[in-house]
């Protein structure tokens, strides 16, 4: 019998946010999602949840690469040729 995926991904918090996943989490848990509703392996009212669960993986992992591209822009080769940060990263205030 095939393992439940649902066991290694968390599950939506009680207030119908996803819980902080890492990025490849948020993904995994993403495809999941994706795969159950292309198979209609859930009713509609449950598609829906599921969409709007979707929506704000998307989101979450939108935030993650965002941050991390930020990172990215800060580090600058140092004179010995390893990477080091440029600067300071300002976190941007929550929406």
């Amino acid at each position: 019998m095939a393992p439940d995926k649902s066991e290694d991904t968390p599950q939506p918090r009680a207030d119908g946010e996803p819980p902080k996943l890492s990025f490849e989490q948020a993904l995994q848990r993403l495809e999941q999602i994706v795969d159950e509703i292309e198979q209609g392996q859930v009713p509609l009212e449950e598609s829906i949840d599921r969409y709007a669960e979707g929506i704000a993986l998307v989101k979450q992992c939108r935030t993650i690469l965002r941050k991390a591209e930020e990172k990215v822009q800060l580090l600058a080769k140092g004179e010995d040729g390893q990477l080091t940060p440029a600067g300071d990263l300002e976190e941007p205030p929550e929406p």
